[in-house]
């Protein structure tokens, strides 16, 4: 072949034979739409570098043979400008589905075969001859169905893929304004090429310029991926990343005004009666926050608190600002990042207030383990070993008999510690449920004096009830007894002889308050304050009868459990009154 290379086919060649060079390096360096760029320039590469050489030419079978050739660049060019821009502007999963693609392809290959085959049918090309009238020889081409329809399917993907483009980055923020500037204008110049072909002006006679219109558009797009960075902070990515952050983001120019922002940020602020964000400033959307814009002056990165009102609500947030410096001197823009630490904290609480009660619970658990050791070991030797020795024959009948008393009150003692334990531990369990019902209170508490008559009698201690008959309440009446039982047993063991006990009962409220007086030793704020705690294990009687305090840990949980409430007052010498408040009515109940 005989070439004679001018100026139009040496710039082709030229520029085709680079881009053939770069559609390899960006297509084995980059990914994502980078690629799908490496494959439009090559594209292009082969299309620039096919017609250099047809333009170069003089044989019309010669320039034939590169105008086949071409063609494979010219039907694949729009296909790869078209998945570039769908890529770019995020809508990929269009060409993901297999019968989209299938229609995309299609046409470039039908084009292909039918240029390839041209001579058989004269689909594509009605006739071609070498114009020589010219500066360099071109051929002339007069288009048939063909070419009409592969033209329009070639400026429809131009054309979607340049309007996808437009409002990708038209929508985008001032902070992108170099890449958006860079991709538009890239777009619009095949177009600006072929409205002035299309309008007749055609100062080169039969040259195709929109392969020069495509050389250039490559170099802007070019310039923008590695001059201005466009793939690593797309506006794509940055939607689909700072969208799906729960915190907030907001980016502030260097007078404080939002040019970006996320949507978690509108949870930050009151509501803004234009709905507008963009342009305004920090001020206007977080008012009297006079300590971030004092931050903010001092243009140096770090993290602050600040409490946001908002209408309904008070968020204790954490700022975290950056300044992003273009160089050195001066800030090109603020990114701040806003976190709601209200849940943080209430979980923080709420974990401390767990570790309080378990560590409560832990200690408590000791308590009992220790009593179970020692209180409620000792009872039980003291009364193996004097079994032992009476059948042994080393304590005699006598003296059993005087030993005997004592060992009642152990025995009662221990019995009553061990239903306490039982009865604490059982309401620990998870899942351990409760039977209420509705029960005459009067008839319980005539059981539960009756059953302490002996112990009281013993102190010559007497026990007066006033409850009215018929006082139904609703609750679990095994736990009502034990709270009952217990304030009754501290009763007597804490008044001194010819003392006085008495129970009345009064309604108040949706509740039968149930109220157990004595006028005993009594008790003083700093053991009220501790009462219900379990911390006064060691408390004993006046008649020294041992005491744990575990009892009343058993009835404030009790009652809590049943809708009511345990209150006591007292007064050290004059005795102490317990307050059993019970609901009378299923509905007041509420867990």
């Amino acid at each position: 072949m005989d070439f004679s290379f001018n100026f139009y086919s040496i710039i082709l060649t030229f520029c085709g034979a680079i881009t053939l060079f770069l559609s390899y390096h960006v297509y084995k360096k980059e990914g994502g739409a980078v690629r799908f760029f490496g494959i439009l320039m090559l594209s292009n590469a082969i299309w620039a570098l096919a017609y250099g050489f047809e333009l170069a030419t003089s044989v019309l079978q010669h320039a034939k043979f590169f105008i086949n050739i071409e063609y494979i660049g010219i039907a694949t060019l729009p296909l790869n400008w078209f998945l570039f821009c769908l890529k770019l502007s995020g809508k990929e999963k269009w060409y993901k589905n297999k019968y989209n693609l299938g229609l995309l392809l299609f046409f470039p290959i039908v084009t292909v075969l039918l240029v390839w085959t041209n001579k058989y049918h004269h689909l594509h090309y009605k006739n071609y001859y070498m114009d020589l009238t010219g500066d360099f020889p071109m051929v002339h081409i007069v288009p048939g169905i063909s070419y009409q329809l592969f033209t329009i399917y070639f400026y429809t993907l131009l054309a979607i893929g340049s309007y996808l483009l437009v409002v990708k980055f038209r929508k985008a923020d001032r902070i992108y304004k170099k890449q958006n500037y860079s991709i538009i204008i890239a777009a619009m110049i095949p177009w600006a090429t072929n409205i002035a072909y299309l309008l007749g002006f055609r100062p080169l006679g039969n040259l195709d310029l929109t392969p020069f219109a495509f050389i250039a558009t490559i170099c802007l797009i070019s310039i923008a991926i590695y001059r201005f960075k466009l793939f690593d902070i797309l506006p794509v990515a940055r939607e689909k990343v700072l969208e799906l952050m729960q915190d907030g983001f907001i980016v502030l120019d260097s007078r404080f005004r939002v040019i970006d922002y996320n949507l978690a940020f509108k949870k930050y602020i009151p509501s803004v009666g234009d709905n507008k964000i963009i342009g305004k400033h920090i001020t206007n959307l977080l008012p009297d926050q006079q300590s971030l814009i004092d931050f903010l002056n001092n243009n140096h990165s770090g993290k602050m608190e600040m409490r946001i009102q908002l209408q309904n609500t008070i968020l204790d947030t954490e700022a975290d600002i950056r300044f992003l410096n273009e160089n050195q001197l001066s800030s090109e823009a603020i990114i701040i990042k806003l976190q709601d630490l209200t849940a943080l904290r209430e979980e923080a609480l709420r974990s401390k207030t767990q570790a309080d009660e378990l560590q409560r619970l832990n200690h408590l658990k000791d308590r009992i383990f220790s009593i179970i050791a020692h209180d409620l070991r000792g009872p039980l030797v003291n009364l193996s070993e004097v079994l032992k020795m009476t059948s042994s024959g080393q304590i005699s009948n006598e003296e059993f008999k005087t030993l005997s008393p004592a060992l009642s009150k152990d025995i009662l003692y221990t019995t009553d510690l061990l239903e306490n334990i039982l009865h604490w531990s059982r309401s620990q369990l998870k899942g351990y449920g409760i039977n209420k019902e509705y029960f005459d209170l009067k008839t319980l508490v005539v059981n539960e004096v009756t059953y302490h008559l002996p112990s009281a009698v013993s102190k010559k201690i007497g026990i007066v009830q006033d409850v009215f008959p018929g006082a139904l309440v609703y609750a679990d009446m095994l736990m009502i007894q034990i709270v009952i039982r217990n304030i009754l047993n501290n009763a007597i063991k804490f008044c001194n002889e010819n003392c006085e006990i008495t129970l009345n009962a009064v309604y108040k409220d949706h509740f039968i308050q149930l109220c157990i007086s004595d006028n005993g030793i009594g008790m003083s704020q700093e053991i009220i304050s501790k009462l219900f705690s379990g911390e006064n294990l060691s408390t004993r009687g006046t008649m020294n009868e041992k005491g744990t305090g575990l009892g009343l840990v058993v009835c404030k949980e009790f009652m809590e459990r049943n809708g009511g409430k345990l209150t006591v007052t007292s007064e050290v010498g004059k005795g102490s009154s317990f307050y059993v408040s019970i609901p009378v009515e299923k509905e007041e109940l509420s867990d």
